[in-house]
């Protein structure tokens, strides 16, 4: 699978309004044959950083970059950012999350 992590460090007067700005997208891309999550969170230490966290099948990641509404979220996105997203892309063996061995329940 394709592993992404992405950090977005928004304008602090788009903090509250961020994921309202990339709901159709993320709706979008989860409906995506080959994605396997696409998830938002907020940092805890700094409430203008979002992280997203995705993955997609192997093949999958091609066509989401191709599609319609990663190229309108790119359009879109940069009124919102302070800076450029920082960004850790990689291919791991697996198709979804693994229990973690130190704390099991």
């Amino acid at each position: 699978m394709i592993f992404i992590v992405v950090k977005f460090k928004v304008k602090p007067d788009w903090s509250e309004r961020w994921l309202g700005l990339v709901d159709a997208f993320t709706q979008a891309t989860r409906a995506e044959p080959g994605n396997l999550w696409f998830d938002w969170s907020r940092s805890v230490d700094d409430p203008n950083e979002f992280v997203l966290v995705e993955a997609f099948k192997d093949d999958a990641a091609g066509d989401h970059v191709n599609s319609t509404h990663f190229k309108q979220a790119m359009a879109d996105m940069p009124q919102a950012l302070a800076e450029t997203p920082r960004i850790i892309s990689r291919q791991l063996d697996g198709d979804g999350w693994d229990r973690m061995g130190e704390l099991t329940i």
